[in-house]
């Protein structure tokens, strides 16, 4: 491994922040910048973002981050682009600008949607699209705003409007208008686009009555999209690696081989399975395009939680139980005593391996001394046990048992979740050094287009572990527990329509 004297700058785009880090050819951050936007709530289960925000927020943290690194922008060899998938937005093809919030993938508007199409379609769209259908994914957040937005239905029928996940947004703006694209693995979640070929699918774009000619062009994860204009960075720069978010810390984690999972903890938990060449149908999980790589596109078993590090962040912002996260683990150590109480985060519905749309959150096994400390407990080992749930049916699906998970994202930094993780498991849990997998698998994708990285092998041999947690819970001790968990679950259930 040599330095080639260079860096790739990789924008990462999450659910509640704009991340930008300069990379180097050993895959070490040498320049970093975050910065928060604002999350929007217009109504009960409404999530919204203001694209503006996004972008101007993506931008600052961009140069900042070279700020930071204290490098000349003719270093930087490329641009790499990862992001929250499934929020969608519509914007002016003529100048980029955004015609309303973006809806994020968090939203349940589209509940009713989704039950009227799941009733006669379902079954075609888990085969051609690998997913489960649920108002996580775009296409029926694309369907409401046509219906409800008159105007937007009219601008988008005249041509004047474009759609797009964050990423597509990201390049237009990055590119000055000049390209309208996306790749496999953001498409793959837009519940529009066939997984076996593909490409946008007419059925589903009918059924969801969605023109055709508002949809970006799907081009491979790593290949030259177009270059950033130069009054952005004072040069032109090839942005050329773009990744859903899971998939690129998947890619990150240099899980390349069948088999291998990564687990990230963020706002949500995404559990991800690298199936190969292979597409691996699942009854309770997603089947998802993990990226597309010199002609040649794998796939990825997915289990997608929607509340871990959300939960967390509700008992800090909504409780105030917590200042921060280092707090968090403090407190749930000091626990002690036999009390059980469980939390389940279900602010949104439950995703994998449940899809309840009208679940909602609980806590479960309060006593007169339950206090803040047990709170912060069961927040963090929600996030063990909705892990486990999704690993459970991966099992059960592949037949093949887990034996160790690579994981990221900032709950990762957490001990007593890693060791609870390793426990409720009985499997081994892997921490990296260098724990924002996902901007590194964009920074690798771009990398690896402009000969930057030459191999996948190459990759690999920058992977370095901090820590690996092993199992310490009885069997016993961790059935009893787990059963505890199943039983709290399934008290969630239902409960909103229950309401209607």
């Amino acid at each position: 491994m040599h330095d080639n004297g260079s860096y790739i700058l990789a924008l990462d785009e999450g659910t509640t922040s704009a991340k930008s880090f300069l990379i180097d050819s050993f895959g070490k951050v040498v320049g970093k910048s975050q910065n928060a936007f604002e999350q929007y709530f217009p109504k009960p289960g409404w999530v919204e973002h203001n694209p503006e925000e996004i972008w101007e927020m993506q931008l600052k943290s961009a140069k900042e981050a070279i700020e930071d690194a204290d490098v000349d922008v003719e270093k930087i060899a490329a641009i790499g682009v990862t992001n929250q998938r499934e929020t969608m937005m519509f914007w002016e093809e003529e100048n980029g600008e955004p015609v309303h919030n973006a809806v994020v993938w968090q939203d349940r508007r589209t509940s009713e949607i989704v039950d009227s199409i799941n009733e006669e379609h379902s079954d075609m769209i888990k085969r051609k699209t690998g997913l489960i259908p649920d108002s996580y994914f775009s296409a029926p957040k694309i369907k409401w705003l046509l219906e409800n937005e008159k105007t937007i239905k009219r601008r988008v029928v005249k041509g004047e409007l474009l759609f797009g996940t964050i990423d597509s947004f990201l390049v237009y703006r990055l590119t000055g208008g000049e390209v309208h694209a996306t790749d496999p693995s953001n498409a793959s979640r837009t519940m529009l686009f066939d997984i076996e070929d593909l490409k946008w699918d007419d059925e589903l774009l009918d059924i969801f009555d969605i023109p055709p000619h508002i949809l970006p062009e799907v081009k491979e994860s790593s290949e030259i999209y177009g270059y950033s204009k130069r009054n952005l960075f004072g040069r032109e720069i090839p942005v050329c690696g773009c990744l859903g978010d899971q998939q690129a810390a998947l890619f990150g984690q240099t899980c390349f081989k069948k088999g291998a999972v990564k687990n990230t903890y963020g706002t949500g938990s995404f559990v991800l399975k690298n199936t190969g060449k292979e597409v691996i149908r699942s009854e309770n999980l997603l089947t998802t395009v993990a990226w597309s790589l010199d002609g040649e596109v794998e796939y990825a078993l997915e289990g997608s939680v929607f509340i871990a590090g959300a939960g967390i962040e509700w008992l800090k912002e909504s409780i105030g139980v917590i200042e921060d996260f280092q707090e968090a683990e403090r407190l749930a150590e000091e626990v002690e005593g036999e009390e059980e109480v469980y939390f389940v985060p279900a602010f949104v519905g439950l995703g994998a391996p449940y899809w309840d749309q009208y679940a909602r959150g609980l806590l479960i096994g309060i006593t007169r001394s339950t206090g803040s400390s047990h709170l912060v407990k069961a927040g963090l080992e929600a996030m063990g046990y909705l892990s486990r749930d999704v690993l459970e049916e991966m099992v059960k699906e592949t037949g093949i048992k887990i034996e160790e998970i690579r994981v990221d994202g900032g709950a990762a930094k957490n001990d007593y979740l890693m060791q609870f993780q390793a426990d409720i498991l009985g499997s081994k849990v892997i921490r990296p050094e260098n724990l924002e997998s996902t901007a590194l698998g964009a920074a690798y994708m771009a990398g690896l287009c402009v000969d930057f990285w030459q191999s996948k092998e190459e990759l690999e041999e920058l992977y370095e572990i901090e820590k690996v947690y092993e199992a310490d819970m009885s069997e016993e001790e961790r059935e009893i527990a787990y059963e505890g968990w199943k039983e709290a679950v399934k008290r969630s259930f239902d409960w909103s329509k229950q309401k209607l």
